[in-house]
């Protein structure tokens, strides 16, 4: 009876350890992207891309009227990539007078 209660124990210590290094490979960082890739048969795959580094704004600019994402870019010498690159949750549909924008950053 002794050897059935630890091949039991034993069966299920075996399976938490199975079902936690399953998860650990699932886990993805917050900011990792997939690439999609075609290949020579035209079958579409999916693969891990580098991952995105976090920026942290060194330079910020606060919209005065009449201003645009186009024209606090331009006036600040970037180019609209670099613009949205800095700004990735901008909506230059309803920018408002005294929003924060951020015109340089470094990674982190």
């Amino acid at each position: 009876m002794a050897n059935d209660h630890r091949a039991a124990a034993l069966l299920i210590a075996s399976l938490l350890v199975t079902v936690a290094v399953a998860d650990a490979r699932l886990a993805k960082h917050h900011n990792a992207r997939l690439t999609i890739h075609r290949d020579a048969r035209g079958v579409y795959f999916a693969s891990d891309a580098a991952a995105v580094p976090s920026l942290t704004c060194s330079k910020v600019h606060g919209v005065k009227a009449g201003e645009t994402c186009s024209s606090v870019a331009q006036g600040a010498g970037l180019t609209q990539d670099d613009f949205l690159g800095f700004n990735p949750n901008i909506n230059c549909d309803k920018v408002f007078v005294g929003q924060w924008i951020c015109l340089a950053a470094t990674s982190a």
